[in-house]
Order: C-alpha cells, then sequence, then structure tokens
C-alpha cells in the first residue's frame, strides 16, 4: 500500500526518479525503528538485561524487512507508476502568485502546534488504557471501542486539516502542502509530551536503562502516530482541493 501511494503522489508531482523514491519508501520509516532498536538491544545486550532481543531473532526480523516487506513495497510501487496520472482539474501558473503577510497563528509554527491539538484530544482517553495495559500490565478489553476511535481519529484528522487548508486558501495562500501533513502530524509531539506525563505521574522505573528503553519506544510510537495523522491530514486535502477546484467554472 505504502509503494502504492508514493508511487501515485511521485507520478502526480512529474518526479522521474522512481527508483530512489521506491527505494526510500521501503527503507526511511522501517529504517528509523529498525535504528532505534537495534541500538536500544546493543545497550540492553551489554547489561544483560531479560528484555534484550537475541541475534537470531533481530535476523529473522531484518529477513522479513528484506525478503517481505521490500518487494512488497516495489509491486505496490510497479502497479502505481503504471496506474494513470492523476489529473488536476485547473491550469496552473508558471509563476507564483504573491501571498500577503499571514497572522501569525496562521503560519509555521503555531498553525501545525495549534491543528495538532484536536487529533490528540480524540484519542486521549483511550490513549490512558491503552499505555495502562502496556506498562502497567493491565488488561485491555475495549478491541469494538477502540475501532470506533480509530475511525474518530481519521475523521478529526480529515476535518482539521480541510478547515485550516480553506482557512489558509482563503487568506491567499497557496502553499498548502507540507502544511496540511504538518497541521496534523503534530499530535505525535503531544502524543510524546503525554507519554512524559505518564512516565512521571504513573510509572516507577529505577535507574537510567528502564526509562531509555520506555523513552525509545514511545519515540517510535509516536512517530508512527504523528505520521499517520500527517498523511491522513495531507490526503483529504488533496482531495478537497481537487474538489474544490473542480467546481469551479472558469469563462
Amino acid at each position: 500500500v505504502s509503494g502504492y501511494c508514493s508511487a501515485r503522489l511521485f507520478k502526480f508531482c512529474d518526479g522521474t526518479a522512481w527508483k530512489h523514491n521506491t527505494i526510500l519508501t521501503a527503507v526511511a520509516f522501517p529504517g528509523l525503528l529498525v535504528g532505534m532498536f537495534t541500538v536500544l538491544n546493543v545497550f540492553l545486550s551489554f547489561v544483560n538485561a531479560a528484555t534484550a532481543v537475541s541475534f537470531w531473532l533481530v535476523f529473522a526480523m531484518f529477513l522479513l524487512w528484506v525478503c517481505v516487506s521490500t518487494p512488497l513495497i516495489f509491486a505496490g510501487s510497479y502497479l502505481g507508476f503504471r496506474a494513470e496520472k492523476t489529473d488536476v482539474p485547473t491550469k496552473t501558473n508558471q509563476i507564483a502568485r504573491f501571498i500577503p503577510e499571514q497572522p501569525f497563528y496562521a503560519d509555521v509554527p503555531f498553525s501545525c502546534l495549534f491543528g495538532g491539538i484536536l487529533p490528540f484530544g480524540s484519542v486521549c482517553i483511550e490513549l490512558f488504557f491503552i499505555m495502562s495495559a502496556l506498562w502497567l500490565h493491565q488488561y485491555f478489553y475495549m478491541m469494538g471501542f477502540l475501532m470506533a476511535v480509530l475511525f474518530i481519529l481519521v475523521a478529526t484528522c480529515s476535518m482539521v486539516s480541510i478547515v485550516m487548508c480553506y482557512l489558509q486558501l482563503c487568506g491567499e495562500d497557496h502553499r498548502w502542502w507540507w502544511k496540511s501533513f504538518w497541521n496534523c502530524a503534530t499530535a505525535g509531539i503531544y502524543l510524546f509530551a503525554y507519554s512524559l506525563w505518564f512516565l512521571s505521574s504513573k510509572l516507577d522505573l529505577v535507574g537510567t536503562l528502564p526509562i531509555a528503553v520506555y523513552l525509545t519506544y514511545m519515540s517510535m510510537i509516536s512517530i508512527a502516530f504523528g505520521l499517520l495523522c500527517g498523511s491522513v491530514g495531507f490526503l483529504s486535502c488533496l482531495v478537497f482541493c481537487q474538489r474544490i477546484y473542480g467546481a469551479v467554472k472558469v469563462d
């Protein structure tokens, strides 16, 4: 899925280095997580911690990444580049339009920090039970409610990104691409800040290494959560802009 989506977007942006795009899709995010996990596991192995993962298990995970995930990404990328290019509903001017001065709250980083509050707030309550199950060894029963919260999160990210994109376009600022991503991706920052509060108020970790393990895993979860929210926000704005500009009648 990631290879197909990245290929379609790369082709939509008239990109030509399709090999680099596919390799980065297969390596960037999984490589970051594998690198963080490997460094943490090295330190755990040095102190003979019970949570250290054996070399063979790490090697098996590496084989799954190389032999399963990467070929599937290349297959999805192949299908994405073979698909028809997504057309824009209007013609784009070669000369960029002048952007008037924007209020401070409509520019980076204030708009991004404001936009990430609602996606994080939609899962804040459920997040407490999930983290209690992960770190306090409590049972988690509400799987159906968790799915409902996921749908609420996706809907919240879509609505927040579309509203902020509409206000940005009303302010004659056409640079919505990266802003639509970061407006929702900053929810990962709030998630990491919440994990720091959870560490200081709910957990009783003794020693530097347990705290490092907790912060490493929560950093990985926060990055994945931010990428999820940002991707939903960007794709929602892309569809929104196609719809509104497709409805414009140019005489």
